[in-house]
């Protein structure tokens, strides 16, 4: 693991971490926690499951405290100034990795990450996202990169048939149900970061040809 600070286009500085995948890594992710105003930080438990697994196989991965969280500079800006600092971090991952990244973020992390378009974004998994930032459908909803909604499947902020109205004709996205968790997905961890990494890592050739003939 490697501690650095990163710094966004409106001068705020972000506490980092970053971890590497065993020699080349096949995909890069970075992380978004939940809700500063709730105790969110990038130590919050899904944020850590991840940040801890996914590097074993074989994705590289970076997480950042929000401003006015954890270690990071600033104060909470509503969700909307937070996108200066997923895009801080998109670009330190990508000049790390040469690669383009996948945001993955949980809750307040998820939909955050749906109202930045950076072109070095491949797509997102949404962990459990609530849906409620403002101006999401106008953003992601147009995008033509894939969108992977998991939610749980007693979501105390976001159920599954909600989330399925809310992104009902939006471009590329699916929604897939984490069984018996609620919003916090105590005991689904290691099944979720075997599916984000399902999600994120390249399909092999003949997965991919397969998939396209169909």
């Amino acid at each position: 693991m490697t501690v650095l600070e990163l710094r966004t286009s409106d001068g705020v500085d972000l506490a980092a971490e970053t971890a590497d995948a065993q020699g080349d890594p096949d995909a890069s992710v970075v992380l978004l926690h939940p809700h500063p105003q709730m105790g969110g930080d990038m130590h919050s438990p899904v944020t850590a499951h991840l940040f801890s697994h996914l590097p074993d196989s074989g994705v590289s991965v970076l997480r950042f405290d929000f401003r006015g969280a954890g270690r990071s500079g600033g104060a909470f800006g509503g969700g909307s100034d937070e996108t200066n600092d997923v895009r801080a971090a998109i670009a330190e991952q990508c000049a790390r990795t040469e690669m383009p990244v996948w945001l993955v973020g949980w809750s307040f992390g998820a939909d955050v990450s749906l109202l930045v378009d950076d072109p070095n974004v491949l797509g997102w998994v949404c962990v459990t996202p609530p849906l409620s930032q403002p101006g999401i459908a106008d953003v992601a909803g147009r995008d033509p990169r894939p969108k992977h909604l998991l939610v749980a499947e007693h979501d105390q902020f976001r159920d599954p048939e909600s989330a399925a109205v809310a992104v009902e004709g939006w471009v590329n996205t699916g929604v897939a149900v984490i069984k018996g968790a609620d919003h916090f997905l105590a005991g689904r961890l290691h099944s979720l970061a075997d599916s984000v990494v399902d999600l994120v890592r390249p399909a092999p050739d003949g997965d991919r040809a397969a998939a396209d003939h169909d």
